[in-house]
């Protein structure tokens, strides 16, 4: 089940701590955002941190500003068609509003009509679910909610400029809107004072997501010869958002660019029975998980959109009987960089250890199972990574062996193999940083790491 894990990846982890403090009161929170920014300035470099829950900051930015900065703004989202991308920018004088951050002629936090040229970022408004990063391009009129605009898309390297900000940022677990697509699937998690333990009664850690899953497989033959086939099993995963920016201006691509999610896992899985499996491997989804968490980075909200889909994968030839446990633990990092030099290339690796609790194999064959997650990454709405994470447990023979807690009586021989597959891609809309458009998807690179679990007989 660690793939599950692996996915969870998405997932993310990171609850809050503790605080007998009031949240700030959204005014604070401006202030101390501004004085963070007012802070930097000198070396332009931006903190990254997690928006507050709830967040409803915007920011705007306009190329002739004379600092080129991004600035809180007064202004805010108060709906949005996606189709005709148009908006209603309001001033924030409703509770209801948005707020917002916007590159806005005159270089100034203080409230101004919207204007063409104003590029606008928002935390998820009405109508923008992920969030919005747009240009006005036109304004259209007054209206009772606000000034009506059309907009076009927009890209970050008009709202960062030559800033710079690097940062990584957990995701809290309760974030997640999660769709359980089969009826043994359990989801856990901690944080302060609301502990959830998982079904085994183990305590979840704070900050930590927990995925339990239960399925049944296919069987072939006489079933009354081995276990019903089936996969069970927990993946435990913390992961984070990771973003880094490296700008040289408002209007050239930045030096450096990085997005992407890594994190840790652990997990406990076992096979057992007799798959009725095929050469091409059958893939169930079992739940589906969504995130839309805020980075503010210096004054600007960056949406990141994170989608999980955790599933089971098998394969095989249908004729071998397996019992194998096993824990595994590890961490896992994907994305794609930017340079200057080199374009965007992809990041990826895994390092992952295994532990055999039970191995038991029977009748010749062989079989591969994996809980796996597809992961998908991205800003505003636009996918940019898409990564696959899969740990996985192979076995194989050759004659009848049969063994248990590593003593075999064979008549032939038999391994069993533990491994993990990463593989995925970059995707077109990773040039909203601003970066030069390739012309095609990149592909993530395939790894591929497999160790031996536990074997016998002339295969040995």
């Amino acid at each position: 089940m660690p793939a599950l894990a692996v996915s969870a990846l998405l997932l993310a982890a990171g609850c809050s701590s503790p605080s007998s403090q009031a949240e700030p009161s959204s005014a604070a929170a401006a202030r101390q955002a501004d004085a963070e920014t007012a802070a930097s300035a000198a070396d332009r470099s931006l903190a990254v941190t997690a928006a507050p829950t709830g967040s409803t900051a915007t920011a705007t930015a306009h190329p002739g500003d004379s600092d080129g900065r991004a600035h809180r703004t007064k202004l805010s989202v108060s709906s949005y068609d996606g189709k005709t991308r148009r908006a209603v920018i309001a001033s924030d004088t409703a509770p209801s509003a948005t707020p917002s951050y916007s590159a806005s002629p005159g270089a100034s936090s203080a409230p101004h009509r919207t204007a063409v040229g104003d590029v606008i970022a928002s935390a998820p408004a009405p109508g923008a679910p992920n969030g919005l990063l747009a240009e006005v391009t036109k304004v259209i009129g007054e209206t009772d909610e606000g000034t009506e605009v059309q907009t076009a898309p927009a890209q970050l390297n008009a709202l960062l400029g030559d800033d710079t900000a690097k940062g990584s940022v957990p995701v809290a677990p309760a974030a997640f809107d999660i769709d359980e697509l089969l009826p043994d699937v359990d989801v856990s998690w901690s944080k302060t004072a609301d502990v959830h333990v998982g079904p085994e009664g183990a305590t979840v850690p704070l900050g930590s997501l927990r995925l339990d899953v239960r399925a049944d497989l296919p069987t072939v033959g006489n079933t009354s010869a081995s276990a019903a086939a089936s996969v069970s099993g927990f993946v435990q995963v913390a992961p984070q958002v990771d973003f880094r920016y490296g700008g040289k201006g408002a209007d050239a691509a930045p030096a450096s660019a990085y997005l992407g999610v890594s994190g840790d896992w652990t997990s406990g899985w076992s096979l057992t029975g007799r798959a009725g499996a095929s050469a091409t491997p059958v893939r169930i989804p079992f739940a589906i998980l969504h995130a839309d968490p805020v980075l503010q980075v210096g004054p600007v909200p960056v949406v990141v959109n994170l989608d999980l889909t955790c599933y089971l994968q098998i394969s095989g030839d249908g004729r071998i009987t397996v019992d194998v446990q096993q824990s595994l633990q590890g961490d896992f990092t994907a994305g794609g960089t930017f340079g200057l030099g080199q374009g965007w290339t992809p990041v990826s690796s895994s390092d992952m250890k295994s532990t055999p609790v039970r191995t038991s194999v029977t009748t010749a064959g062989s079989v591969k199972a994996a809980l796996g997650a597809q992961a998908t990454v991205g800003l505003y709405g636009s996918v940019g990574v898409v990564a696959d994470l899969a740990p996985y447990v192979r076995g194989e023979g050759a004659g009848t062996v049969t063994g248990t807690d590593a003593v075999f009586d064979a008549d032939g021989s038999w391994a069993v193999y533990g491994g993990v597959d990463l593989s995925g891609t970059l995707r077109l809309q990773l040039t909203i940083f601003g970066t030069p458009v390739f012309q095609r998807d990149i592909p993530l690179g395939a790894l591929h790491r497999e160790w031996k679990l536990a074997g016998g007989g002339s295969a040995s």
